[in-house]
């Protein structure tokens, strides 16, 4: 792989400063208020230089989900065991609260909008498929379907669990985590 050139690395320099506008006004207006000329004046460009760059409005959210997913895919490689699964369950951890945001106007304008819950499903479908390989070189004694029903579960918990970061923890953290360790251990064993 040759090295980027200085127009190469300007362009992307762009682009992630478009990015970064348009991550600061969609968290302020959502996806839907936020218009091509809020995300122009936030990155200090003209609405044509921003074109240049990228086609529409959904063509940045899709890069925007394309750098969340593989974000989350490089964390998730770097785990070298699922044990955290509990503790960061119970005690609401999250490798970056602006992304769950993000994630959530996201999925909020995949009602509205059908490439916006394209690009989603396709998200979802990376993801999912990256932890189940994750998965079944954690736990090679389990089928390929178990690795899949236990992936979907694991991503609902965590889906709801971005949720219920928004409202206050009822119960105790330590108590959660011991029944989320309950959990992962009856999904991960031997069957």
């Amino acid at each position: 792989m040759q090295p980027k050139t200085s127009q190469e690395q300007r362009h992307q320099q762009r682009k992630d400063e478009i990015i970064a506008a348009a991550r600061r006004r969609f968290r302020a207006s959502g996806f839907h208020a936020a218009s091509m000329s809020q995300i122009a004046l936030e990155a200090q460009l003209s609405v044509g230089q921003i074109y240049r760059y990228f086609a529409s409005k959904d063509a940045i959210i899709e890069e925007m989900i394309r750098r969340i997913i593989d974000y989350r895919i490089a964390e998730m490689e770097n785990k070298t065991e699922t044990s955290h699964l509990p503790e960061a369950l119970a005690w609401r951890h999250s490798l970056s609260p602006d992304d769950d945001a993000l994630m959530l106007e996201m999925a909020a304008e995949a009602t509205r909008n059908p490439q916006v819950q394209a690009m989603m499903i396709e998200a979802d479908a990376r993801m999912f498929e990256n932890a189940c390989n994750y998965m079944q070189s954690r736990h090679p004694h389990l089928s390929a379907e178990r690795i899949r029903c236990c992936v979907e579960l694991l991503a609902a918990l965590m889906e709801g669990t971005t949720l219920r970061r928004l409202t206050p923890q009822k119960c105790d953290p330590t108590q959660l985590q011991l029944l989320y360790q309950e959990i992962t251990t009856m999904l991960f064993a031997d069957k």
